[in-house]
């Protein structure tokens, strides 16, 4: 079954299950001009909701990236879209904020599931030298997520002509996409029967950093993980830097909604262009990583250099936003930030594999995912506040935030490359 090149295979299911979990999360933001008109919901408690979500979502990463470590790719990726599923389905029966809240909060902490669980599979199944690609393959499933689900969520709600039978159609596609797991996902790599031995040997032989000749066998526990100034780096980083991706996933449709007066039919239009930029980020970080690892650039110098163009990028643009006369303008700087967005992320989601073990790789995401979250609520919180004329003070934020993504990586990651436990 595609001899030499299963391990794509794995990656683009996981792919597949982060776009269901974008269209699953993006629900709520594209029909939201309906939800509140029929129950009377305003935009702060959209804000509440919406950080209800990112709270239990910041928790679930956690706890996903040790549930991960626990049982295993296969079953955590079972847990985690078996209940985001039917919480994506409980929607439906929401009748104002308490119980929109709720089952906001439960989609929240298991959708999280999805990250840590990918940097785990990345590390697994990817020598070195592509894990950045992987990484950008997954990552461009949240962004082709972003493309399709303003879409199918706006050709589902005209179709069933209700929010409620659209929640519900969506959340049964992550149901569907157990069957193909189940099926394919046997084991790691290792032991898997539909491996070849040519595969398998690329896979394991080539998780060995190449600078210094050694694989990251190193696998301490959590209160040594958060010892280290370079899981430090990775967390920082992750905090500084997610802000800027939910700034649109979050509020794009109320941004789209107040500063255009447009309604789910016009939203589903210009929504998903951001998310183009996205994808083709995703790749390109991916495939330029991997280009300059094979040119015989080191570890090190191929993150940094990756991350700190994405972060450049990504304050141009977030600059020139603040300046987009028309919906059009707007959304296709919003393309660019999103471009240099996955330029970084997907290199800045490979260091806990590039320091650590498997063992203790979800964890570290987990921990990651975690503070990034957490800086998301605060910007929800900021959201309403600074956006009562414009969201340009949220524009001029992001860009502070690209620049503390970058410098998180150089002042707490000196040398990228595996690490050995204190005592050697």
């Amino acid at each position: 079954m595609l001899k030499g090149k299963f391990r794509f295979v794995i990656v683009g299911l996981v792919a597949i299950a982060t776009i269901i979990n974008y269209i699953d999360r993006g629900a709520l933001g594209f029909l939201w001009p309906e939800i509140s008109e029929d129950l009377g919901l305003t935009k702060t408690d959209y804000a509440i909701i919406l950080n209800v979500f990112t709270f239990a979502y910041a928790f679930g990463q956690t706890l996903f990236g040790k549930i991960f470590d626990w049982i295993g790719v296969r079953l955590g990726f079972v847990l985690s879209i078996v209940v985001w599923s039917a919480a994506t389905m409980l929607h439906a029966v929401a009748t104002g904020l308490t119980s929109f809240a709720v089952f906001r909060g439960l989609l929240g902490v298991s959708e999280a599931g999805n990250w840590p669980g990918a940097t785990k599979a990345n590390a697994e199944w990817f020598p070195i030298n592509e894990r950045a690609l992987a990484q950008g393959i997954f990552n461009s499933g949240a962004a082709i997520g972003g493309i399709v689900s303003a879409p199918i969520i706006g050709v589902l709600f005209v179709f069933l002509d209700s929010w409620q039978a659209t929640f519900i159609a969506i959340g049964a596609l992550g149901f569907l996409w157990l069957v193909p797991w189940l099926l394919v996902y046997k084991s790691g790599p290792e032991a898997h029967p539909w491996l070849s031995e040519e595969e398998r040997q690329f896979i394991l032989t080539g998780q060995r950093n190449q600078e210094t000749n050694e694989v990251a066998t190193y696998a301490p526990g959590s209160g040594e993980i958060l010892s280290r100034k370079e899981s430090w780096g990775v967390i920082m980083a992750s905090f500084f830097l997610d802000p800027i991706w939910w700034l649109f996933v979050g509020w794009l449709p109320l941004y789209l909604n107040e500063t255009y007066g447009f309604g789910v039919e016009e939203i589903a239009i210009y929504a998903w262009i951001p998310y183009v930029g996205a994808m083709l980020g995703a790749w390109f970080g991916g495939l330029l990583a991997q280009n300059r690892i094979k040119a015989g650039w080191s570890v090190d110098k191929t993150r940094k250099s990756v991350i700190t163009l994405g972060g450049i990028i990504m304050l141009i643009f977030l600059l020139l936003t603040t300046q987009a006369a028309t919906p059009f303008v707007a959304v296709m700087l919003m393309a660019a930030i999103l471009f240099g967005f996955q330029t970084a992320v997907g290199n800045i989601q490979t260091l806990p594999s590039d320091f650590y073990s498997g063992n203790s790789v979800g964890t570290l995401a987990g921990y990651a995912g975690t503070a990034a979250k957490l800086a998301v609520v605060l910007l929800n919180f900021l959201i309403p506040t600074i956006t009562v004329n414009s969201y340009t003070p949220a524009f001029v934020v992001g860009a502070g935030l690209a620049i503390m993504t970058v410098v998180s990586v150089f002042i707490f990651c000196p040398n990228i490359k595996p690490l050995k436990p204190k005592a050697a």
